[in-house]
């Protein structure tokens, strides 16, 4: 039966903890997946949606980029994913009577999890100017007011158009180029905050930045190294993948300073073995120190160098340059400074080694524990000679893999969302509709923020996404936005970046992926790319939540006429009535996408995009091959009586929104403000397990952040660090903490130190 949404928030004072769990999955995770989704949809209408998430006819789960293979499970979906459908799917709706019952005011001191327990918002809402209230609009006066704003700016760059990783390919392609008609290349989006590092540093060093390997690959590995992702909880269903490649006998290293029940166990609930005993994971685990990887991998190939006949030597003459420079500086690699900078063992590492030097086919996974940090891109730069020493890019078992979040992240940007487009794809854009676009760069999301605080952006535009809660210094972040004169989201749901808001302020709410999406010409779907570069269809099958929501690309189609008015040529009427004609153009602009839409009905399961280095060992960067990279080693030093804090998700939670206040694998219960600590480190400091803090962070010009009341919890992390969940920390990451070249802040090592509670 369909549960009400809570009327108030829930206390979340006294989290209780027990001893973190040592496998993932199983019958708990069916049983909490049942429970929550029925709570939510209801009996019938869980099964009725469920068994659609992932399928060929169905839609794309909107919980993360994980792939699918050719044949699909009747039940191709995890925990989390469920959670995220069940969220979507609700029958719980946000009403104008709603909105009329809780000013901004109130909506500002509610949690995230009680703004999105409460359900799908049905009507546009606008908040007027000095209004204590969001009110119904029509949509004809909202786009209105959108036209109003946007036209009266000095400059097409004070506007900044956001974009958050669930946004489909078509929508998105619609939005930059809505952006670019209308003059500016402000575009920031999700990816700015995630992956950015892993684009920059495979860009320069393999020429794309995507992931080069396939679900095939995984499955054909001898050796997976997993560095900075915690799947179990972040990307469930690649346990699956992990658990068929040991099958076939490949080996898992694990790095990360967590111990993380996902990679230890795998109860793989699609099978009676797997539910009752599960699968062990990992071979080794590396139980690094925060920011130490590129340290790790920096010995690792100066000890690769040293061994006879290691090197491919064959494919780096062939195929890599700036081998010579590369291979002086790891040879200067020092032990005694990497077993400081990762805290590893000297026989770790050596037994890391025995197992590279045995693998003929190595791939390399990671996540934001090697993207969040100021040395970010040179530590994705050493992964990348890691795999190059090896010929482990361009065959068959190998390569990098960059694991993505959130659905379509890295859609979007092959669609154009990108603050820093290439030359030639605004001249294959203004080619193709006869436009003029900006080649000046635009403003990512740190510099988004910047601009809101300093008056240079006036206007926000977010298509889906929770900014404010998402990005960080919250402070800083939350007055730059009210800063603005008009802030405007695309959304399904409540969130934080609702209530704090612009001047004015409108929700637009949208169709979700699992809404029916009918326009003129009938019944439409939309596409995807996952995380390994292939393209698919998703098409929602339940009715809309409302009669008065607009689908995403409806909303961009509209604004833009709005906008730009009888002056623009682009044909934005039949773009909104049929998407296959978004889809025709897209095919002209972007490489790859040929064919397009004839492509899609011969195969249902999707295509490959092109990736040279995958497909043909051919590298499109500035030399003309993949690029060894010799930066300096770098890794973050913590001043004594200090802690080095990462932020992180718990297990009932997809970016920053909350389904519930537990974290089953860490055995926290009811409650997100923990904050985890070696007991040792802890014992120093002067906190038993159970005792308040005020986390502080310090900042290298001397400032400081804070955020109250933690519940101190004693946990085997590795020693000198600590881990909190975001968003409710990522008040104490400062705005200028950010990963050099990507800019993407650096939210994996944030230097703090604890002080006594007075607020718990």
């Amino acid at each position: 039966m369909v549960s009400k949404p809570p009327a108030g928030d829930p206390v979340q004072d006294a989290p209780q903890v027990a001893a973190p769990q040592h496998a993932a999955a199983g019958l708990p995770a069916v049983a909490h997946t049942l429970r929550i989704a029925q709570a939510q949809m209801g009996v019938r209408r869980t099964a009725r949606t469920l068994l659609k998430v992932n399928q060929k006819d169905g839609f794309d789960c909107p919980g993360c980029a994980w792939p699918e293979g050719d044949k699909r499970h009747v039940a191709e979906f995890c925990e989390n994913g469920a959670k995220a459908v069940a969220e979507e799917a609700t029958l719980r709706r946000v009403t104008p009577e709603f909105f009329a019952a809780h000013p901004v005011a109130d909506l500002a001191t509610r949690s995230g999890y009680w703004l999105g327990q409460q359900g799908r918002i049905t009507e546009p809402m606008y908040l007027a100017e000095g209004s204590e209230r969001y009110e119904a609009v029509s949509w004809e006066r909202a786009f209105a007011i959108l036209a109003e704003e946007l036209t009266a700016l000095s400059s097409p760059d004070e506007a900044l158009f956001y974009t958050s990783g669930r946004t489909s390919n078509e929508a998105a392609f619609l939005l930059q180029l809505f952006a670019r008609e209308f003059g500016t290349n402000n575009l920031p989006d999700c990816s700015n905050m995630c992956h950015e590092s892993s684009g920059s540093a495979l860009n320069e060093t393999i020429g794309i930045g995507k992931g080069s390997v396939s679900l095939e690959d995984l499955h054909q590995a001898d050796l997976i190294v997993v560095a900075g992702q915690n799947p179990g909880t972040n990307h469930p269903r690649m346990l699956s993948a992990l658990e068929k490649a040991k099958a076939a006998g490949a080996r898992i290293i694990s790095v990360n300073p967590l111990p993380e029940a996902g990679l230890e166990r795998f109860k793989n609930p699609q099978t009676p073995v797997g539910m009752l005993k599960g699968a062990a994971l990992t071979d080794l685990f590396l139980q690094i120190r925060i920011g130490g990887d590129q340290a790790l991998f920096r010995l690792l190939n100066k000890l690769v160098l040293e061994t006879p006949g290691a090197v491919d030597e064959e494919f780096v003459a062939a195929h890599t340059h700036g081998y010579e420079e590369f291979a002086a500086a790891a040879k200067a690699a020092d032990w005694d400074e990497t077993l400081a900078a990762t805290g590893l063992s000297r026989a770790e590492i050596e037994r890391a080694l025995e197992m590279v030097l045995a693998s003929e086919r190595t791939i390399v996974c990671w996540a934001m524990g090697l993207t969040q940090h100021k040395h970010a891109v040179p530590t994705i730069r050493e992964v990348v000679n890691f795999l190059l020493l090896r010929g482990n890019i361009g065959r068959p078992g190998a390569g990098v893999c960059p694991v993505r979040g959130h659905s379509n992240v890295q859609g979007d940007r092959t669609m154009g969302i990108f603050e820093r487009p290439s030359a030639a794809f605004l001249d294959a854009l203004d080619k193709e509709f006869g436009i003029v676009s900006p080649r000046h760069h635009g403003f990512d999301v740190v510099r988004s923020i910047e601009a809101l605080r300093d008056g240079e952006a006036k206007v926000f535009f977010a298509m889906g996404g929770n900014f404010v809660g998402a990005t960080p210094d919250t402070e800083v972040t939350e007055a730059a936005m009210r800063k603005a004169r008009l802030t405007v989201h695309v959304s399904t749901k409540l969130n934080r970046s609702h209530a704090v808001t612009g001047r004015r302020a409108l929700i637009l709410p949208t169709l979700g992926r699992t809404d029916k999406d009918v326009q003129k010409s009938g019944k439409q779907f939309v596409t995807v790319e996952d995380s390994m570069g292939l393209v698919h269809a998703s098409r929602g099958n339940l009715p809309p939540a409302g009669p008065r929501l607009l689908s995403e690309p409806a909303i961009v189609a509209r604004m833009a006429r709005a906008v730009l008015g009888e002056g623009s040529a682009t044909p934005w009427e039949a773009f909104e009535a049929d998407y296959a004609v978004i889809r025709d153009r897209i095919a002209r602009v972007i490489p790859g996408f040929e064919d397009f839409n004839a492509r899609l009905a011969a195969n249902p399961g999707g295509f490959a995009l092109p990736h040279a280095p995958r497909d043909e060992r051919r590298f499109p960067t500035a030399t003309g091959k993949a690029n060894f990279t010799a930066a300096p080693v770098e890794y973050p030093r913590v001043p004594e009586g200090r802690l080095l804090l990462q932020t992180l998700r718990s297990h009932d939670q997809y970016n920053t929104t909350i389904y519930g206040l537990d974290d089953r694998y860490r055995g926290i219960r009811n409650g997100r403000r923990v904050v985890l600590v070696h007991p040792q480190d802890a014992a120093e400091l002067g906190f038993a397990d159970g005792a308040y803090a005020d986390l502080v962070s310090e900042w290298t010009d001397g400032s400081e952040r804070r955020a109250p009341g933690f519940r101190v919890v004693h946990y085997p992390t590795t020693r000198g660090c600590a881990a909190a969940y975001y968003p409710e920390t990522n008040v104490l990451v400062p705005l200028e903490s950010t990963a050099d070249i990507s800019n993407t802040p650096a939210s994996k090592s944030v230097i703090v130190r604890l002080e006594e509670s007075t607020s718990a």
